[in-house]
């Protein structure tokens, strides 16, 4: 299953990179080292992306399905930009970095990261850090699924119980003042809505709306 994840690493460029500056060349090797990885690992690695504005119409054409940000400490913008850039599209996020703040290890996973790793970067570790992140991205996506299914279910039997009590409470009305039995009543109140081609509570509702009004 890891051959055929299609994945995308955004990270800065560092190719042209100060050969003086010491901080620079070691991010630059290290970033060179998690595509080798990702290579010998196996992966489809498709793309190596820049965070800007561009990002979510990239991400849109590739269709990735595992987003890799390497990113140090400065550079946390890259992972608002791929936040934003997956946030109507869901993908499992997975970030490395040297930056130790425990910190900003919770604002990343309060973020959707799915996974976060400071630096000991190997390429023996790559492919189970990313079966990690994307069983735990699965288990998140079916438990938001079964989240929302809840709602939906709640708020239907919600709007059922409501309707089912403007069907009785406009029952009741013509009960009392057309002397009808329950049976006639619900009878009228079927046929006016097979007739106007309205559900029953609307016409219901209709009916008491205007008993209002007339008082």
């Amino acid at each position: 299953m890891n051959e055929a994840l299609r994945i995308v690493v955004v990270a800065p460029d560092l190719d042209l990179a100060d050969p003086t500056d010491d901080d620079l060349r070691e991010q630059a090797g290290r970033s060179r080292s998690l595509r080798i990885g990702l290579l010998e690992s196996g992966f489809n690695l498709v793309a190596t992306l820049p965070a800007d504005v561009f990002l979510a119409e990239r991400l849109h054409q590739l269709q990735p399905d595992l987003v890799i940000v390497d990113a140090e400490s400065d550079a946390r913008d890259a992972l608002e930009h791929v936040v934003m850039a997956t946030r109507d599209a869901p993908r499992p996020i997975v970030m490395f970095t040297n930056d130790e703040d425990r910190s900003h290890v919770q604002a990343a996973i309060a973020a959707g990261v799915s996974a976060y790793v400071v630096a000991g970067l190997s390429p023996q570790r790559i492919r189970p850090i990313l079966d990690v992140a994307l069983a735990r991205f699965q288990r998140e996506q079916a438990l938001r699924q079964e989240l929302a299914q809840t709602q939906s279910d709640l708020r239907e039997r919600t709007t059922e119980l409501q309707e089912r009590k403007l069907i009785e409470r406009a029952k009741g009305l013509l009960m009392q003042r057309q002397n009808l039995n329950e049976t006639q009543a619900y009878t009228r109140l079927r046929k006016a809505a097979m007739d106007q081609g309205l559900k029953l509570a609307q016409v219901a509702q209709r009916l008491l709306d205007m008993a209002e009004l007339l008082g």
